[in-house]
């Protein structure tokens, strides 16, 4: 069996799924839907989700946290990336305001993708992400390989 690594955008994910408004997707099974996208001579080897908590929102970091246990006791693994305070200020009535912005999430997919690659832990991944921050990562790993294929899977339109 061919091994198949699955790396997800994990606000990216989310962000499709409530473009769709079906909230009840939003709990989906990141594993078991990873095993719907290989093929019969491949095998999940390793599902690996990248995401941040929004602390500053209680309610918010408590649900994040109950679907990253629930994902974690299906055997994914979560890689926390981290939110960064930013100041922005309104072109129309010039108020300043606090928000915040994800961070590491690109660059700890892209690290991790080349690490498994160059230390091949894959046959083939899926990058679950419309991100293309992470064209260079993926090349890079394509490119530093032999016999690695690598697919990028995201929404239509994404």
């Amino acid at each position: 069996m061919k091994r198949v690594s699955v790396y997800v955008d994990g606000f990216n994910l989310y962000y499709a799924i409530r473009e769709l408004k079906k909230n009840h997707l939003k709990w989906v099974d990141i594993w078991a839907l990873s095993e719907t996208l290989v093929r019969a001579d491949e095998s999940v080897s390793v599902v690996k989700y990248f995401s941040a908590y929004a602390k500053w929102n209680d309610p918010s970091y408590r649900r994040h946290q109950r679907y990253v246990d629930a994902l974690k006791s299906k055997g994914v693994q979560f890689i926390e990336g981290n939110f960064k305070k930013k100041t922005c200020k309104c072109r129309i009535c010039k108020h300043t305001y606090q928000t915040h912005k994800e961070k590491e999430t690109d660059v700890n997919i892209g690290a991790h993708l080349l690490a498994d690659a160059c230390l091949d832990r894959f046959d083939r991944a899926l990058v679950i992400s419309a991100d293309s921050d992470l064209n260079q990562a993926v090349n890079l790993a394509k490119n530093e390989t032999t016999n690695k294929q690598i697919d990028i899977i995201s929404r239509p339109g994404g």
